[in-house]
């Protein structure tokens, strides 16, 4: 697939006190978080790649050129449904990681960790574009799609996340993956996205934030009940 270039005219301030840990803090100035959000918005450079490939429900089987077996139940639970896989890669580029380097060297952390919550809203943004663009395209096809899983959710292990860079062809807008399976630049993103027929109820139940084990972890979301 060619590389999607995303789209950030703006970066979404509440995200960003939420991903900063600060939903409860009322008390903050509201101005840092704007400040944080517009700098992030002149610095990112948000784009991303997508494969799409077969899935062999028996198997658990993402059947790309280097056939993939999937591991994890929540993962296969997920996919239980799906006929096709979308694998996609995201990133929003360095330039916003030295900028963040640059002010914990200057002593300004608390702008510096704002500024890097405003990173990660940026990034869940642009492969939220990505997922959109999947949807339209899974849609053509006669197919539904599911909420992204990325590997590091529930318990579809984090040492996934070389394979699964692979299989998006991730290397092509410039992500790496080091050996502790982290991914450079920091602020990038991995997924799969199960394509569902039409004919068939899409349930996303197994992905919800609710349903993962990742009780504290800082993308969580809540949901109604």
């Amino acid at each position: 697939m060619p590389v999607f270039n995303a789209s950030l005219t703006t970066i979404d301030e509440k995200e960003t006190r939420r991903y900063a840990g600060l939903m409860k803090a009322a008390d903050f100035p509201q101005h840092l978080i704007q400040d944080a959000c517009d700098e992030a918005r002149m610095l990112v450079q948000p784009k991303g790649i997508w494969q799409l490939y077969d899935y062999n429900q028996e198997a658990r089987r993402i059947e790309a050129p280097f056939p993939y077996l999937l591991t994890g139940a929540k993962i296969i639970a997920y996919l239980k449904e799906a006929k096709k896989t979308a694998v996609l890669a995201v990133t929003i580029g360095e330039a916003l990681e030295n900028s963040i380097s640059e002010h914990f060297a200057k002593g300004n952390y608390t702008y510096a960790l704002l500024l890097d919550a405003a990173g990660t809203t940026a990034v869940e943004m642009a492969a939220d574009q990505l997922s959109k663009a999947v949807e339209q395209q899974a849609n053509k096809m006669g197919f539904t799609t599911l909420a992204r899983f990325s590997p590091g959710y529930g318990d579809w292990e984090i040492t996934e996340q070389p394979q699964v860079l692979k299989l998006a062809a991730g290397q092509t807008v410039g992500i790496e993956v080091t050996d502790s399976c982290m991914l450079l630049p920091r602020k990038s993103v991995t997924a799969v996205i199960g394509f569902i027929p039409f004919r068939k109820s899409a349930s996303c139940k197994e992905v919800r934030c609710t349903g993962c084990t990742q009780q504290n972890c800082l993308a969580r979301k809540d949901e109604p009940i």
